[in-house]
C-alpha cells in the first residue's frame, strides 16, 4: 500500500509566490500568522496526516461504515483518529476565535485541508460538513443559538451536518416538502432527506443537523424555503446533552467509493416532529445556506487536487520501483524510464500543481475579501471569488478523473486489483464532481450569474492581469519564460473569443451557451491554470537566477509549467471552438432520435 507524503514544497511556494500569502498575513488580525507559524502548521499537519489518517485510508475503504438498526459506526480505528484530531486543535483551526477556533487565514486552512483529504478523504468530510454548518450559524443564527452549539462544534465535540436534498428534490430546492410547524419557541420539522454526508455515526456525543424545510404558511418555490438547527440530542440550559430528538438514519447508502463515510437517509419526525429552531429569518433558509456554498465548493474542488495528489504519489513511487522491459532513459530501472509512463507522470504532476494553484489563489482572494483594510479591494476580491469559485470546484474535479485514471494506467494489469490501492482513488474521485452542485451546475453558474449577469465585468479584469503577465513573459530574456508568455497569450486569446461569444451571441440564444458552459468552465480552468502555472514558473526562475532555493525543487517548477503548456493549454483553441461551434450538433437530434 502507498504511504501519503505531504507536498509541503510545493504548498509553501505556492501560498507564497501565488497566492500571497505575504499580503494576506499581514492583513488585521492575521499577524501573528509568521512563516515561521506557517511553516510549523505545515509539518505537523502533514506528521497527522502520514501518521494517522493515512493508514486507515485502505482499511476504512475496505471495511466502510456499517449501519445497525439506526445506529451508524465508524470503520476500525476513525473513533480513535476523531478523538486525537480534536485534542490537536485540527478540527476548529479555520473557525472563528470567540468560538473557540484559531482564526488562521483560508489560505493556510486551506493547505491543511488539503492534507486531510489526501491522507483519508472519507475521514475529512465529517469536518468539512461540520465547519460548513457551523460557518451558517456564526453568520446567521440568533446569539442564543451560537452559544449554545458553536464552542462544542468548533471543538469537534459535536459534529454539523447540510440537510438539502429529498428523494424527489435533487438539484431542484424548489421541490423541497419537509415541514416545520411553529410549537412555542420551537418548531416541529417531517420530512426525509437523502444523502447527508456523516449524518449518522458514533464518533462525537451530538450531531447538530443544519434542515431546510417549509412553513405552513411558505409559499411556493425557493423563496419559500427556511433553515432550522435541529441537533440529535436536544441541549439543556447548561449546555448539558437531553433526550433524544425524534429523527433518526433510516439507512446508509451503498456507494461507489468514499465507503468509510457513511452516507445517510435521515427521517424527521416519525414520532410526531424533531424540535428544531429557525435560523434567521422565515423564508430565507436557501440563501442562508449558500452563504457557505464559496467554502463549501473551495472545499471540493480541493478534493479534486487532493485525490490527484495521492494518485501521483502512489504512480510514481510505482513507476519507480517497478522493472519492466528495457527502459529508453538513461539511469532509470523501473518503468519510469519508458517515454510513455514519464509521459503520464508529468501529466499528472503538472495537473496536481496547477490545481493546487488554481485553489489557493482562490483561497487567498477569500481572505482579501474578508479583510483587506481597502475596501475598494475587498469588493473587487469578493468578485474574484464568486468567478473563480464555480471553476475551482467544476475544473478541478474534472480533472481529478483524468488524473487518478492515469494512475491507474501507469499500474498496468495491477492498477485494476484493488491491493494496489490506485483503484480507490477512481472510486472517492468520482463523487466530487457531483458534491455542491454537478460539474454542469457549476458551468452554469459561472456563465450566468458570474458572466452574463456582470457582462463579464470581472472575467475582462482577470484577463487583462494575465495578459499583463503574458505580454512581460513572452519578451523575458529567459527562453522558457518567453514560451510560457507566448502560449498564454494564445491561451488568452481563446478564451477571449469565447467570453465574447456568450455575451453576445450566448446572451441570445439560451441553450446554445448552456451547451457549451462546461467546454467553458474546462477553457477556464485551463487557461486560468496555465498562468498561474507560468507565475510559478517565472518565481522559480528567479530563485535560480540569485542561487537561492532548492535547484531541483525550482528547476522542476519550470519544467512542469512547460508541460502544461505544451500538453493542456495548447487544447484551449479547441475547448474555444466547442463553445463557439459546438452547440448545434449537441442540439440537432430530437428527443425520439436518441
Amino acid at each position: 500500500m502507498s504511504v501519503y507524503s505531504a507536498p509541503l514544497r510545493d504548498m509553501a511556494f505556492t501560498m507564497k509566490e501565488v497566492a500571497g500569502l505575504d499580503a494576506v498575513c499581514a492583513q488585521p488580525g492575521f499577524e501573528e500568522t509568521s512563516p515561521d507559524l506557517v511553516e510549523a502548521i505545515l509539518e505537523e499537519a502533514g506528521r497527522f496526516a502520514s501518521g494517522v489518517l493515512d493508514p486507515l485510508n485502505w482499511p476504512g475503504d475496505q471495511q466502510g461504515a456499517r449501519w445497525d438498526n439506526g445506529v451508524v459506526h465508524a470503520a476500525d480505528g476513525f473513533k480513535q483518529a476523531y478523538a486525537q484530531f480534536c485534542e490537536t486543535g485540527w478540527n476548529g483551526m479555520p473557525a472563528a476565535t470567540e468560538f473557540g477556533g484559531q482564526g488562521l487565514p483560508t489560505l493556510v486552512s486551506t493547505a491543511v485541508l488539503e492534507m486531510w483529504k489526501s491522507s483519508n478523504m472519507a475521514f475529512s468530510l465529517c469536518q468539512m460538513l461540520t465547519l460548513g454548518a457551523v460557518e451558517a450559524l456564526a453568520r446567521h443564527g440568533s446569539p442564543e443559538l451560537q452559544q449554545r452549539f458553536l464552542p462544542k462544534m468548533v471543538s469537534g465535540q459535536w459534529t454539523g451536518t447540510m440537510n438539502l436534498t429529498e428523494p424527489q428534490a435533487g438539484s431542484d430546492l424548489s421541490a423541497i416538502r419537509s415541514r416545520a410547524v411553529p410549537e412555542g419557541d420551537h418548531y416541529r420539522i417531517t420530512g426525509t432527506k437523502i444523502f447527508i454526508t456523516w449524518g449518522e455515526h458514533d464518533m462525537a456525543e451530538n450531531i447538530v443537523h443544519l434542515v431546510l424545510a417549509r412553513l405552513p404558511d411558505a409559499p411556493e418555490g425557493v423563496k419559500g424555503i427556511s433553515l432550522f438547527v435541529c441537533p440529535k440530542y436536544l441541549v439543556n440550559a447548561d449546555g448539558s446533552l437531553g433526550e433524544r430528538n425524534d429523527l433518526m438514519c433510516s439507512s446508509i447508502e451503498h456507494k461507489l467509493g468514499i465507503h468509510a463515510s457513511p452516507t445517510a437517509v435521515m427521517s424527521f419526525g416519525d414520532q410526531g416532529g424533531a424540535i428544531g429552531y429557525l435560523v434567521g429569518e422565515a423564508h430565507k433558509g436557501l440563501g442562508y445556506m449558500f452563504t457557505m456554498m464559496n467554502h463549501a465548493r473551495l472545499n471540493v474542488g480541493l478534493e479534486g487536487v487532493a485525490i490527484s495528489e495521492r494518485a501521483y504519489q502512489r504512480a510514481r513511487a510505482y513507476a519507480i520501483e517497478r522493472v519492466q522491459g528495457r527502459t529508453l532513459t538513461e539511469g532509470s530501472r523501473g518503468i519510469i524510464g519508458h517515454p510513455d509512463v514519464r509521459r503520464m507522470l508529468m501529466d499528472m504532476k503538472a495537473r496536481v500543481e496547477a490545481m493546487r494553484a488554481l485553489a489557493y489563489y482562490a483561497a487567498g482572494q477569500m481572505d482579501r475579501a474578508h479583510g483587506h483594510t481597502d475596501a475598494t479591494v475587498r469588493q473587487q476580491s469578493q468578485a474574484m471569488v464568486d468567478l473563480l469559485i464555480p471553476v475551482v470546484k467544476g475544473w478541478c474535479t474534472e480533472t481529478a478523473q483524468q488524473v487518478v485514471a492515469d494512475g491507474v494506467q501507469v499500474h498496468g494489469g495491477m492498477g485494476f486489483i484493488e491491493e494496489t490501492g490506485a483503484a480507490q482513488y477512481v472510486r472517492d474521485a468520482r463523487i466530487t464532481t457531483i458534491y455542491e452542485g454537478t460539474t454542469g451546475i457549476q458551468a452554469n453558474d459561472l456563465i450566468g450569474r458570474k458572466l452574463a449577469r456582470e457582462g463579464g465585468v470581472t472575467m475582462k479584469a482577470l484577463m487583462r492581469t494575465m495578459s499583463a503577465d503574458a505580454h512581460r513573459l513572452s519578451e523575458h530574456p529567459d527562453a522558457s519564460l518567453r514560451q510560457l508568455g507566448q502560449g498564454l497569450q494564445r491561451g488568452l486569446d481563446a478564451l477571449s473569443q469565447a467570453t465574447d461569444w456568450l455575451l453576445t451571441v450566448g446572451t441570445q440564444q439560451p441553450a446554445a451557451s448552456a451547451a457549451g458552459a462546461v467546454p467553458y468552465l474546462k477553457l477556464s480552468g485551463t487557461v486560468i491554470g496555465g498562468w498561474l502555472m507560468s507565475r510559478s514558473a517565472e518565481a522559480a526562475q528567479a530563485q535560480l537566477s540569485g542561487a537561492a532555493g532548492d535547484e531541483g525543487f525550482l528547476s522542476a517548477k519550470v519544467g512542469t509549467a512547460l508541460h502544461f503548456l505544451h500538453h493542456m493549454l495548447v487544447e484551449a483553441p479547441a475547448w474555444r471552438d466547442r463553445v463557439v461551434n459546438g452547440a448545434s450538433s449537441t442540439l440537432a437530434l430530437r428527443e425520439d432520435q436518441f
